[in-house]
C-alpha cells in the first residue's frame, strides 16, 4: 500500500517481500551503531521483524515504519515512518538509509512526505524524534525538520536525546 509519494520517493508499507532488503539494512554499520543490532540475519529473520514491527503496528496503529524507494526504479533506499514505542507517550519518527543514498535529501524528503500523513491522515499532532548522543547528522536533519531539542531520555540503556515537533 503505497502512503505517499514525492518528486523522487515512493513511500509504502513494508511486506514480506521486502526481507531481503531488511537484512541488508538492518545489518549496515551505520544502523547498528546509531539504532542498534536487531539481529536480523537471514530472510527468515526479516519476516519475522516485519511481522512483529512494522506490519503489527500498521495493524494496530495505522502508521508505522514504511519502505523507501525511488520512484524512477523502485529500488529501495531505506525506511522512515513512525514507530509507537510503550514508553513513549507520542509517536517517534525513526529513519535509515542505505549509506549509498546519503547526503541526497532523501531522508529530508521522506520524512516531510511521513509526518505531514501522520497528521493529515492519522490526526496525529506530536512527534518525537529520539538520536543517540554522538549522531550530529541526524540531530541536524531533525532541526531542519522543525524538531526542537527537549532534553534527554534513557533508553537501551544509552543516554539520547529527546526532540519533539508539535504540529
Amino acid at each position: 500500500m503505497i502512503i505517499c509519494e514525492t518528486n523522487r520517493l515512493r513511500i509504502r508499507h513494508l511486506s514480506n517481500e521486502d526481507s531481503e532488503f531488511i537484512v541488508k539494512l538492518l545489518n549496515e554499520p551505520s544502523f547498528i551503531a546509531a539504532i542498534g543490532d536487531k539481529e536480523v540475519r537471514t530472510n527468515q529473520d526479516a519476516i519475522k521483524y516485519l511481522n512483529d514491527g512494522p506490519i503489527a503496528t500498521y495493524q494496530k496503529f495505522g502508521f508505522g515504519l514504511y519502505l523507501v524507494e525511488l520512484k524512477e526504479t523502485a529500488e529501495p533506499i531505506g525506511m522512515c515512518g513512525l514507530l509507537k514505542r510503550d514508553n513513549l507517550e507520542d509517536a517517534d519518527l525513526g529513519y535509515s538509509f542505505l549509506k549509498q543514498h546519503w547526503s541526497m535529501g532523501y531522508a529530508k524528503e521522506s520524512a516531510l512526505a511521513v509526518l505531514k500523513s501522520a497528521n493529515d491522515d492519522y490526526g496525529v499532532n506530536r512527534v518525537v524524534a529520539i538520536t543517540k548522543v554522538d549522531n550530529l547528522r541526524s540531530s541536524g536533519l531533525l532541526e531542519k525538520l522543525g524538531f526542537s531539542f527537549e532534553g534527554m531520555i534513557e533508553m537501551y540503556g544509552d543516554n539520547n536525546k529527546l526532540f519533539g515537533l508539535n504540529f
